[in-house]
This record gives C-alpha cells, structure tokens and sequence, in this order.
C-alpha cells in the first residue's frame, strides 16, 4: 500500500514535469511549445505551431496513461508513459542536433536550456514511480479444508451422537432408568474370578480326576 503510494506520487509529479516542460526554453530561447509535432520526424523547421500541435501533445498523453496507470494501480502502464516522455525527449534531441550540427550547453543563454532537462527529469520520475509501485495485488482465493469440519454431522434420529467415537449422549437414551452395573467381586471360586461363566453346576456329576488309587466310595 505504502509502495504504490509513493509511486504514485512520484509518477504524477513526473508527468506534471513533463507537461510544463514545453512552456519553458527548449533550445536558444525557443519554448518546446512552438516546435512542431512532425518536426520531430521530418527535421526541425523555424515555423512555428499551435500548442496542441507541438511537442506538447505527446506529453500530455503520456500524462493521461499516467492517470490511468495510477487508477488501475499497474506499473507497467506508467512505465509506458515515462518511455513515451523520454523516448520523444531523445527525438528532439537527434533532430536539433541534425538542426544546428552539434548540441551545446552554454551560460549565456544559447543551447540547451531548462525545457529539455525538465522534459527528461519527468520521464526519469515516470519510470521510478513504476519501480517503486508495487502493482495490484490478487485476492488469492482459500481452498476448501477438510480438517475444518473431520466429522460428519450426526444424524437427526441422533443428535447427541459425539464424534469420532459415535457414542450417544444422554438424550439419546431408550428408557429413563439407569443402565444395570455388572455384579460386584463375591470372592474366590465365582466365574468372574477365573474367567469361566458363574452358571450352577451342581446337577452335573462331577468326574473324578483321581489315578485310581483310591476305589470308589461304597453306596
């Protein structure tokens, strides 16, 4: 958020620099404004042009692809703009040189003068702005989790089934009674004790596991 902020406003001033660049001297004290559009493709004349004619015309509409770059939050499109700046900043630069042989930078007025440096200084912010903008950011939609919800809802016949074990609650009781608890230890000898079943077996004679030497009792 910060980042796109700052480009941003870096942007906007980049474009705000090369727009009013043209109303400032460009060469000899000559605005950008009176060179001609096409004398940027077929050479620099002396005729003078209209302002919406002149070189002012490219700059504005790389200020509006900034507004748009700014609204749509996309660096790629306020990069485009500052390669627009500079790239007809460059144009005019080969063809003035074309013009008068050679490019010079004197204290007396003459050569290049603060319109051109302006003109390259705003396509320069266009282009920081677009690094420093982070760019839209996609909502990445959250899958489905299955480990949110593990266990199935119970059963309407069931509501008080507990996961994971299934085992019902209270409500789920049959009868209002409470559930019989298994007989207490009795002592030695009971089936509990040995792990056999604790039915009577008295009407079952009972075998004599002796080794025969002591005979049967008489009747």
């Amino acid at each position: 958020m910060i980042r796109n902020v700052l480009g941003s406003v870096l942007a906007l001033l980049g474009a705000a620099a090369a727009v009013q660049s043209p109303f400032q001297s460009w060469y000899d004290g000559r605005l950008g404004r009176d060179y001609r559009i096409q004398d940027l493709f077929n050479g620099i004349s002396a005729t003078s042009s209209a302002v919406l004619g002149s070189i002012l015309l490219p700059f504005l509409f790389a200020a509006l692809v900034t507004l748009v770059g700014v609204v749509l939050r996309s660096r790629w499109v306020v990069a485009v703009a500052g390669l627009i700046v500079l790239g007809f900043t460059v144009l005019w630069m080969v063809r003035q040189g074309q013009a008068t042989g050679s490019l010079t930078v004197d204290g007396d007025g003459s050569g290049l003068r603060m319109g051109v440096a302006q003109a390259a200084a705003g396509g320069v912010m266009l282009l920081l702005g677009a690094l420093v903008m982070s760019g839209r950011t996609r909502a990445v939609r959250a899958a489905p989790r299955d480990d949110l919800d593990p266990y199935p809802v119970p059963p309407d016949d069931r509501p008080d089934t507990w996961p994971p074990t299934q085992e019902p609650g209270m409500s789920a009781q049959t009868t209002p009674w409470p559930e019989p608890e298994a007989h207490p230890y009795t002592g030695p000898g009971t089936g509990q004790h040995r792990g056999r079943s604790d039915e009577d077996t008295a009407p079952y004679p009972v075998k004599d596991e002796d080794d025969g030497r002591h005979p049967p009792p008489r009747p």
